[in-house]
């Protein structure tokens, strides 16, 4: 199989998926070996609609946090910031719940998810250029969860901590920043933070479907407080040149030096925090499947979901738009398989291993987090079953949870390793993690840790 026989295999499942998961719009794009395929389908909106296309702009989510990841290392080589330095070196009245945070928490720490507090915080601080400042002193009320550097849990407040940080270190706005720092040296001319910029385009609205209907959801914008973590919007066209730098030697195609090789392979580098098969580079994720490593991120918002997926040493990165709250399962469905025989590294499913009754009852109870949805895990006769319960709070907190969805079963498939084990989201997995007297500590779902009650 070659690039073009994949974009091929994927763009043909795609139209049945979009019907299958009520997805209205896709945008799809492959570069592999300086080779280059995109394609659209469907449309931006339900209720206006207009074809999605190559061009069309669709917000890619927390991918923003490696926009803001590449940045911080221009503001590292220029000499203007050091990843292990206190933050405080730069935000002299930064401040956390837990004076240890406050003293040592480093840039490195925002960049791996190891701040250790609850992380999934989105207030509104206005749109004023003080935005960031602002939610920097919201966070010193943020509980801590664990102690700084020693468990990953997924952390956007993180990211926007760093953005505030470029905000000082430059003298900027984090958007004036990152447009000078990276939009425009790689030529993304089609890559926006500001709604007023992208209303001027074709661009993609998030939607759902509830009861049979689709819906457009709003509000379409994340608060600016929160751009830092996942705020751009850019088009196919951009998102492959954007992966084309990450997979090259740190020039711009006009030839500009933007980084060093060194700092594109440290961000691509695999670090001590990990979850899982998966270690934490710089803002980007890494798995090692059969020697070949992939580097990937993407991103949610409020119902745009996409996919941002590379493999260095193939020359290879694939992205993936939708603008529905189930696009997470049109990319499993349009993509398994295909991805792995052509990167050349097919891995068996994971196998399923028999709970006994303690095991089971050992794992039922109730898990929880502040700032997300408690999750439920219960035993119901021989079946582990697990109860998600969203409360809502994104992209603003005032925004109502959805609907509960049903339980589903959950298994073993190695010690303290969980999968689901049924369709849709079949083989999406998790793992509890225990204290060092053996006793269970957290339950770590949907990349963030949740505390045994």
């Amino acid at each position: 199989m070659d690039v073009e026989e994949l974009f091929t295999g994927i763009c043909d499942r795609i139209p049945d998926a979009m019907v299958r998961h009520k997805v209205p719009g896709v945008a799809i794009g492959i570069v592999c070996e300086g080779r280059e395929f995109m394609k659209g389908f469907g449309v931006t909106n339900v209720r206006h609609p207009l074809p999605v296309d190559e061009k069309t702009l669709f917000q890619i989510g927390s991918t923003t946090k490696t926009f803001t990841a590449t940045a911080v290392m221009r503001l590292v080589e220029d000499g203007k910031l050091a990843l292990d330095e206190p933050i405080r070196t730069y935000l002299p009245d930064f401040t956390m719940r837990d004076p240890e945070v406050t003293a040592r928490l480093t840039m490195r720490h925002l960049l791996t998810h190891t701040g250790g507090w609850d992380g999934d915080f989105f207030p509104d601080t206005g749109n004023g250029d003080d935005a960031l400042a602002r939610y920097v002193k919201l966070m010193a009320d943020l509980p801590q969860r664990t102690p700084l550097g020693t468990i990953l849990s997924y952390n956007n407040a993180g990211f926007s901590l760093a953005g505030r940080v470029i905000e000082v270190v430059t003298g900027k706005t984090y958007e004036a920043a990152l447009k000078e720092l990276v939009l425009e040296p790689l030529g993304l001319k089609h890559s926006f933070l500001f709604p007023t910029d992208v209303m001027t385009h074709s661009f993609a609205v998030g939607h759902a479907t509830i009861a049979d209907k689709t819906i457009v959801l709003r509000p379409w914008q994340l608060a600016r407080g929160n751009v830092p973590a996942g705020g751009v919007t850019a088009s196919m066209i951009d998102q492959l040149r954007y992966a084309r730098f990450h997979l090259g030697d740190g020039t711009a195609e006009d030839g500009a030096r933007i980084l060093s090789l060194e700092s594109i392979a440290m961000m691509q580098t695999p670090g001590d925090a990990g979850m899982l098969d998966i270690k934490m580079g710089l803002a980007w994720m890494t798995r090692d499947i059969g020697g070949v490593r992939r580097v990937f991120h993407g991103g949610g918002t409020y119902g745009q979901l996409t996919a941002f997926t590379m493999t260095p040493a193939r020359k290879f990165a694939l992205a993936l738009d939708t603008n529905s709250m189930s696009g997470s399962l049109l990319n499993l469905d349009v993509t398994k398989g295909l991805v792995a025989k052509f990167l050349g590294n097919d891995e068996a499913e994971p196998a399923e291993i028999p709970m006994t009754p303690a095991q089971m009852t050992e794992y039922s109870g109730r898990y929880t987090r502040a700032l997300g949805g408690d999750i439920e895990v219960k035993t119901e006769g021989n079946k582990l079953m697990m109860q998600l319960y969203p409360i809502g709070g994104f992209p603003t907190q005032d925004i109502p949870p959805g609907p509960t969805p049903p339980p589903f079963r959950i298994g073993l498939i190695s010690e303290d390793r969980i999968a689901m084990v049924e369709p849709a989201f079949k083989d999406i997995q998790g793992e509890f993690i225990r204290n060092p007297d053996g006793s269970l500590a957290w339950l770590r779902w949907g990349a963030r840790i949740h505390a045994r009650v």
